[in-house]
């Protein structure tokens, strides 16, 4: 396995397909996630001649179980030394959900040269947590609730978000794979539970407001319209007013996890906005 083991002794798993010589795609994954959660895009982009990257974030997957550090700023930090450590030049940064967030909280920091475009899908930016300068945002008892049905049981927890909100399989007349469901489960199984009860705080009440008006490159929103996760009204649209250069595509009636459940369409709207 690969991995780098950063400042504060976290192990940080990564994949890391193809040429070191082609441009860099680094994939973000969602919460309670993996790397895993990307294989059809990583295997589509290594095929286009791309060299594919994706790291379970820390507390999560392979890379250690850690009690600290399960925040935004550490995640940016752990994926900034990644990118040194890898060299990685004239990147593209793709992020979904939580991953989303990271992307934007990294981009913004990121060293000069080390990033070339931005996509954000289904990401939680601007703000998630309903607050006076957030009307639209989801009430902070959501994110209890999440907390709550994790202690509770975490396995029951982890089978029913991807058997409803997240793929959209509650949804009448969704096409339910019962083994993207398993895989769900499998992965969020694997990584640890404090760390994963800690993330809903840092993707529910992290602004990312000044990390999105600082980002310079090309930025890609895409969004479902019907995600039951991340609610449309109150992250996409947002967002896109924030980027200096955004464009916001949306999806109609596609759910949260539309990577998976659509990804020939997601895959070829992505190659575009790269080689565009």
């Amino acid at each position: 396995m690969s991995t780098i083991t950063t400042k504060d002794g976290t192990e940080i798993f990564y994949k890391d397909w193809g040429s070191k010589d082609a441009q860099p795609i680094v994939f973000h994954h969602g919460w309670p996630l993996s790397a895993d959660d990307w294989d059809n895009q990583m295997l589509f982009f290594l095929h286009q001649g791309f060299r594919v990257i994706a790291h379970d974030r820390r507390g999560h997957g392979r890379s250690s179980q850690t009690a600290t550090g399960n925040e935004m700023d550490t995640y940016a930090a752990d994926v900034a030394e990644l990118a040194a450590h890898l060299n990685l030049r004239n990147a593209i940064h793709i992020g979904h959900s939580t991953g989303g967030g990271e992307v934007a909280h990294y981009v913004a920091r990121a060293e000069p040269g080390r990033v070339a475009k931005a996509v954000l899908i289904g990401a939680v930016p601007p703000i998630m947590v309903k607050s006076e300068k957030n009307p639209g945002g989801l009430p902070i008892e959501v994110f209890d609730g999440f907390r709550a049905a994790l202690v509770a049981n975490r396995a029951q927890f982890y089978v029913d978000v991807p058997t409803g909100p997240f793929y959209g399989f509650n949804r009448e007349g969704a096409k339910v794979s019962q083994g993207v469901i398993d895989n769900w489960w499998r992965q969020g199984m694997m990584g640890g539970a404090k760390a994963h009860y800690d993330c809903i705080k840092a993707f529910s009440e992290t602004d990312f407001t000044e990390d999105l008006k600082a980002i310079q490159v090309p930025v890609l929103v895409m969004h479902g319209d019907d995600d039951q996760i991340v609610p449309y009204a109150d992250s996409a649209p947002l967002a896109v007013k924030l980027l200096k250069n955004g464009t916001l595509k949306t999806y109609a009636g596609f759910p949260h996890g539309m990577c998976t459940t659509h990804p020939d369409v997601i895959n070829a709207d992505l190659l575009a906005f790269i080689k565009g």
